[in-house]
């Protein structure tokens, strides 16, 4: 446990130094900020969610297929994928606005890397990184209950309020 406490410590600096302008622009999404001509910040750091969703790879997304959701772009690798969204944008919209699942269960807004993702029941989970992805998968279930009770709470506040920076 001490040393889950130290990497989740660390994990915490990391993802705020990494995260930290981006979350502040737009609280409800981990985004990256004036990636967009419009300003819009960029989610899943531009890679295309539903190549993610549908087979867990992540694909980068091009500029020229973008759609704006709730004032935040996705960009997609093919036209395809990005009409796909555009018919479901909910279906394929990372849970917790794209900060790390197992973040969202201790209290924290931590960055999500679509390179160690899980889908469950249906719902896109994002996570800080390989060791943060390997203790959540030892309770998958009980991680994912406390970050749904967690998330109300911390869903419309900043990154540094949450964190307590």
């Amino acid at each position: 446990m001490k040393n889950l406490n130290t990497v989740m410590a660390i994990a915490c600096v990391i993802g705020t130094i990494s995260g930290a302008s981006a979350a502040f622009a737009a609280d409800e999404y981990n985004v990256s900020t004036g990636t967009t001509v419009d300003g819009q910040g960029v989610a899943l750091r531009g890679n295309d969610s539903v190549a993610l969703f549908s087979g867990l790879d992540v694909t980068p997304g091009h500029a020229k297929f973008t759609v704006v959701h709730d004032n935040v772009a996705y960009y997609f690798s093919s036209k395809e994928t990005m009409k796909r969204f555009k018919a479901d944008p909910a279906a394929f919209i990372p849970q917790y606005g794209g900060f790390c699942a197992f973040g969202v269960a201790k209290g924290l807004k931590l960055d999500g890397s679509p390179r160690f993702a899980d889908v469950v029941d249906g719902k896109l989970y994002l996570f800080l990184n390989a060791d943060v992805f390997e203790a959540y998968k030892k309770d998958k279930a009980g991680t994912i209950a406390k970050a749904e009770a967690n998330w109300p709470g911390m869903e419309h506040r900043t990154v540094e309020d949450v964190n307590g920076l």
